[in-house]
């Protein structure tokens, strides 16, 4: 008799575990409900135990995200999802630390922990939700919108120009940085997956639709309704696409893939470019520390004994 092909092992953890029972409250047809089924089913198909999980987030609609999904979290202040999650991650580095928030949260008044938490390669993942409008206080332009464009809540264009986010990443030195779209929810798991397998700072932004505030960048305008054809672009589907860096070492090897994925995040209009942009293996900052206090190599720092110590004299001082 032929032999029988085995089962398929089963996973320990369901998909169900990684969602909670609080409704979600996103308005309908909200590119938000996308992003957070791509991050559940990148949590299922890791199979990552959802109380090894840290989900940080900051102001805005993106901020729910971590009262929807079932692991650890913590919904910050406005911009700060960044530093919070750095101190999760350095406080216990057993942890998988994933960050969350939106252009303005990120882009805005986060910028200085964006820019310098890309210097650190911390093992860490942050996702922005991209839709060029700050959706939580009614429409205002974000900082990705460009200069000159209206969308039905500003009284006038916008008369600044807007910033390229994969660009400031790439000089900011994230080791992974990646681009999706939030409504092809298949493709955005798998990017969601190799960012968090990536070790280190793992950066991925996704377009994601505003169909209450965003009436310029819709599914219909992703999808190239107007044009006949999608306005979305696959790194991938190009053979000659590589962006992994083979040599670390290799100044040449990185400026020319960091040279390649800057052309391509400027691609805009009609060709939008989504997937992994840049790729290099480096130390981490997590590493780095351990080497200087090597009994972070065997525990993570909340398991480390605190001693007493008297801090009476500091007070006095400063009395």
């Amino acid at each position: 008799m032929p032999e029988t092909a085995a089962a398929p092992a089963s996973k320990k953890f369901s998909l169900q575990q990684y969602k909670t029972e609080v409704h979600v409250d996103w308005c309908p047809g909200c590119g938000d409900f996308g992003i957070l089924s791509s991050i559940q089913q990148a949590l299922f198909q890791l199979q990552l135990p959802p109380y090894k999980v840290a989900m940080i987030s900051g102001i805005g609609c993106s901020g729910k995200t971590p009262h929807y999904i079932d692991t650890y979290g913590l919904h910050t202040l406005h911009g700060r999802a960044l530093p919070v999650a750095t101190g999760a991650k350095l406080a216990n580095n057993q942890l998988t630390v994933v960050a969350v928030g939106g252009d303005g949260d990120g882009y805005g008044i986060g910028a200085g922990y964006f820019l310098n938490s890309g210097r650190r390669n911390i093992d860490m993942t942050y996702i922005v939700f991209n839709n060029g409008v700050y959706g939580l206080t009614k429409g205002q332009a974000s900082p990705t919108l460009a200069k000159g464009l209206k969308t039905k809540s500003m009284p006038d264009p916008s008369i600044q120009e807007g910033i390229n986010p994969i660009a400031v990443a790439l000089g900011a030195g994230y080791t992974w940085i990646g681009r999706g779209y939030a409504l092809d929810v298949k493709s955005l798991v798998s990017l969601i997956v190799q960012a968090i397998n990536h070790k280190g700072t793992s950066f991925l932004d996704v377009f994601q639709t505003c169909p209450v505030y965003n009436d310029l960048r819709t599914k219909e305008w992703y999808a190239g309704e107007d044009i006949g054809r999608t306005r979305i672009r696959r790194l991938d589907a190009d053979p000659t696409w590589n962006p992994v860096v083979a040599d670390a070492s290799s100044i040449e090897e990185i400026v020319e893939k960091k040279t390649r994925a800057l052309h391509a995040s400027y691609e805009s209009g009609d060709n939008l470019a989504v997937g992994v942009f840049y790729s290099i293996d480096l130390p981490t900052y997590d590493d780095q520390l351990a080497t200087k206090v090597p009994a972070l190599k065997e525990h993570p720092l909340v398991d480390l004994p605190l001693y007493q110590r008297d801090v009476q004299p500091l007070f006095d001082e400063l009395a």
